[in-house]
């Protein structure tokens, strides 16, 4: 898994951190452990932004051992966007492939997620009402035009969902369908569904 991890996403020299902490905790702690080392540099300087990436792919590479196209494919980018009141916050970028990692996987991306916006010290996610009411169409669209989902969530969870969630669940496009009410919303750079921000939310955190 370590050789498997370092050559997947990195970043060098990871290999020999996972095999010193693999006999001492479980894969979770693990992934904690890594995920903090490389914010605090154990593994090379970075800027806060590329940080965030290089931990949050290789926390997702040691989650799904490696085996699945997940830590590449599945998160298009990691940003360090502005709420509203000017404060920064953390935003995953999903893409479609992210449905090749489980659930739980799905779901301990947004808890890493978390970790890691906490060591940056930055601020929760602050959706606008738009927001909200975008998201909820596009789960809403994706599940009348492409695919069901593992299930069905109602409209309320969702909301309460995406105002709890501390990091933002975004994505790039997925499928040539586009949003007919909340569009172009500064924050969100499509008016195209996004299905793998849509799976991690409604299947991975609320399923």
């Amino acid at each position: 898994l370590a050789e498997l991890v370092e050559g997947l996403v990195g970043p060098p020299g990871v290999a020999s951190g996972i095999r010193d902490l693999a006999e001492k905790m479980s894969r979770e702690e693990l992934t904690f452990k890594i995920t903090e080392q490389i914010i605090n540099g154990k593994f090379g300087v970075m800027d806060a932004r590329e940080a965030a990436e290089q931990a949050m792919r290789t926390a997702l590479a040691i989650l799904t051992e490696g085996i699945t196209a997940a830590p590449i494919q599945g998160i298009a980018k990691v940003e360090i966007k502005t709420n509203p009141d000017r404060s920064k916050y953390l935003a995953i970028y999903y893409a479609g492939p992210i449905r090749s990692a489980g659930g739980t996987e799905q779901a301990l991306t947004i808890i890493v997620g978390d970790h890691i916006r906490r060591l940056l010290k930055l601020d929760h996610y602050k959706p606008t009402e738009d927001e909200v009411g975008r998201f909820i169409e596009e789960v809403r669209l994706f599940e009348r035009s492409i695919a069901r989902f593992q299930c069905h969530i109602s409209d309320e969870e969702l909301r309460r969902a995406i105002q709890q969630i501390p990091v933002e669940v975004t994505g790039t496009e997925s499928d040539p369908v586009e949003v007919s009410s909340f569009r172009n919303l500064p924050r969100i750079e499509t008016n195209n569904v996004r299905g793998g921000a849509l799976r991690v939310v409604n299947d991975g955190i609320v399923g």
